[in-house]
């Protein structure tokens, strides 16, 4: 029979379980477990900015597939390809497309701001421009909350400035005018992570590309050897350990010297433009893992500040910065020269964020999740945005792209259209697939602002 141990507590008493994935021979037990004999479930927000380029006005669809329904990888390859959404394709069957869902309210002067605050908070934007600020808890940090042991706070972490940018909104919020910061710096969040929160001597630290694994190298050692591991287990341990130090070299190299380790003591280099999707990338990693651990149930991460004026790379060339793009005008405002292309470049940096989401699907699967699957079978997935198109920065017809079913709860290889429905059903589904219920015990309805019509999507449900 299995041995039961609390987690915490095989993590303080085991260094070498500070970046354990889920072993099949040790069965942890989980006061937040959605039900008896259901597994726990997993929630990733990845947030785009400045809208997608879909149909709008003149300019034609390129962002979601031709029809509505049934969605595979050979429909999104072949029948689509054109499509920034194909850049998914191998995971098209996992995967639920939700178009025509609308965000309640107005975005004022700067939908940038306006759009950041209400996009998982599902509430009314207090008043001010740039620096809007929501009225409510996120839904990352509810589902923190409720889920996490001891309502630990969601990973929230963001590639490029957090402080000092136009939009000096966040994507996560820990209620009324209490936005939750975001964390700009892979390796303190992973020594945050898998630290358990015990500081690296300075020496140590200074190690180029020496492993956190290497400093508890006995324990590994000794639960290698443990008869209570199966053959399975301890392959599946001995990956896990590659694929840390793989997150841990990349860290060094994703900097300009290709050598530091403590990211941290270059800060310049955090906010640099050019390694921000890289950064990106690592910080997906960093959640992969976390969830594989059980460490977080939910995370939110950010791509470039709020109005993102990263300047991606189209075939090769630098391009002006993506917030400009948006606006199809060389120009922050209203007025200014036209860019050339500009609906096609954004079409192109829209694929560009699908790769990124691809990279982070594609981590997910790396791991066995607690239903016996891979980790993405128990996650829900969402790339998101605060806009839904470049001009003129709507909230009407926002993009969701979902993978993973939630531990079974969604119906995935669809594309549906939600007809103009207000987007906190989306996150009251969401928050349902964590089994968390309202008051009579069926499925959660009123995340959000009191004056928003309650209930699920049911399109959406298995």
């Amino acid at each position: 029979m299995s041995k039961k141990i609390r987690r915490r507590g095989f993590l303080a008493g085991c260094g070498a379980a500070l970046s354990l994935p889920l072993l099949e021979s040790v069965v942890f037990t989980d006061r937040k477990a959605r039900a008896a004999g259901e597994s726990a479930v997993f929630t990733v927000f990845f947030k785009q900015g400045n809208g997608v380029q879909q149909a709008r006005g003149s300019e034609p669809e390129r962002f979601w597939p031709r029809e509505l329904g049934p969605i595979s990888p050979s429909i999104l390859r072949d029948q689509n390809g054109d499509r920034a959404v194909s850049v998914l394709a191998d995971h098209g069957d996992r995967l639920l497309l939700v178009r025509g869902l609308d965000m309640p309210y107005p975005t004022g002067s700067c939908g940038h701001a306006r759009g950041l605050a209400q996009l998982l908070t599902c509430a009314p934007v207090l008043v001010g421009d740039k620096d809007a600020r929501a009225s409510h808890e996120s839904v990352d940090y509810f589902i923190a909350r409720n889920c996490n042991e001891g309502g630990a706070p969601p990973l929230h972490f963001a590639a490029g400035p957090v402080e000092g940018n136009y939009v000096s909104g966040t994507l996560s919020y820990r209620g009324n005018n209490d936005p939750f910061p975001a964390q700009n710096n892979p390796y303190a969040a992973y020594i945050d992570l898998f630290g358990d929160g015990t500081p690296m001597l300075e020496d140590q630290l200074a190690v180029q590309r020496r492993s956190v694994n290497d400093l508890v190298r006995t324990e590994l050692n000794e639960l290698l050897g443990s008869a209570q591991l199966g053959e399975a287990d301890k392959r599946r341990l001995r990956d896990h350990l590659d694929f840390i130090r793989d997150i841990e070299v990349r860290m060094c190299e994703a900097l300009p010297d290709g050598a530091v380790m403590r990211m941290q003591e270059v800060r310049d280099a955090l906010t640099d433009n050019d390694t921000r999707p890289e950064i990106m990338r690592i910080f997906m990693d960093i959640t992969a893992v976390a969830f594989a651990c059980g460490l977080n149930r939910s995370a939110a991460l950010q791509m470039g500040q709020g109005n993102d004026a990263t300047r991606y790379y189209v075939d090769g060339v630098r391009q002006n910065t993506y917030h400009r793009i948006s606006h199809r005008i060389d120009s922050d405002g209203g007025e200014g020269p036209p860019i050339p292309n500009a609906d096609v470049l954004h079409h192109e940096i829209d694929k560009i964020h699908a790769g990124m989401f691809l990279h982070l699907l594609d981590r997910l699967t790396m791991y066995t999740g607690p239903g016996g699957g891979d980790l993405l079978e128990d996650t829900v997935a969402v790339w998101c945005n605060d806009l839904s198109n470049g001009p003129p920065h709507a909230i009407n017809g926002m993009p969701f792209v979902i993978a993973g079913s939630g531990g079974g709860f969604l119906r995935t290889g669809q594309y549906v259209d939600q007809g103009g429905q207000t987007h906190n059903k989306l996150m009251n589904t969401i928050i349902s697939a964590h089994g968390l219920t309202n008051g009579s015990g069926g499925f959660y309805d009123s995340f959000g602002d009191d004056s928003l019509e309650r209930g699920v999507l049911t399109d959406l449900l298995a």
